[in-house]
C-alpha cells in the first residue's frame, strides 16, 4: 500500500510571507501605510493628549492656523518596514493624572494589534517615548476661573 502525503500551508496574521507573498504577487507595505497606522491606533487611546515632540507640536500648531492645511497624521511616529516585520518609535505627550505605564501598555498593545491586522506584518517592538504632560490650561486655553477679574 502506498501513501501519499499531503502539505496543507496554514497563514496567520504573524506569518507574513504567506499573506503578502504568494504565487500571483507580492504586496508591498510602504513606511508612510504603516506610520499612519501606528499614529492613528495610538490616538485612539484614552490618555494620549498628541504625538510629536515639542517641534513637531509647534510646526503642526501652526499648520493648524493655515486654511486648507492639514495635520499629519504621522507625527511623532517613526517606523522600520521590511518584508515580514516592521518596528514602531513613538513620541507622545500624555494627559496630567494618567499612568504612564498602564497608558503605555494600552498604546503598545493598540498599535501592535492595529498593524498586525491591517498590513499582516509581525510588529517586533513599539518603543514609546513620554516626551511632555499636558496640563489643562497650560497651551493657551482658557483656564476655568471663578475668579472675577
Amino acid at each position: 500500500m502506498t501513501a501519499t502525503a499531503e502539505k496543507t500551508v496554514v497563514t496567520t496574521a504573524n506569518d507574513a510571507t504567506g499573506a503578502l507573498v504568494s504565487k500571483q504577487g507580492t504586496t508591498t507595505i510602504a513606511d508612510t501605510v504603516v506610520q499612519k497606522i501606528a499614529g492613528l491606533a495610538a490616538r485612539e487611546v484614552n490618555g494620549v493628549y498628541d504625538l510629536g515632540g515639542g517641534a513637531a507640536r509647534a510646526l503642526s500648531a501652526l499648520r493648524d492656523r493655515i486654511p486648507g492645511a492639514s495635520a499629519s497624521v504621522g507625527q511623532g511616529v517613526s517606523v522600520e518596514v521590511g518584508e515580514k516585520q516592521a518596528a514602531v518609535d513613538l513620541q507622545i505627550l500624555v494627559e496630567y493624572g494618567v499612568a504612564i505605564a498602564d497608558l503605555a501598555r494600552a498604546v503598545r498593545r493598540n498599535v501592535i494589534t492595529a498593524i498586525e491586522r491591517m498590513t499582516g506584518l509581525e510588529v517586533v517592538e513599539v518603543n514609546i517615548n513620554v516626551n511632555d504632560v499636558h496640563i489643562p490650561g497650560d497651551d493657551g486655553e482658557p483656564a476655568t476661573s471663578d475668579r472675577v477679574l
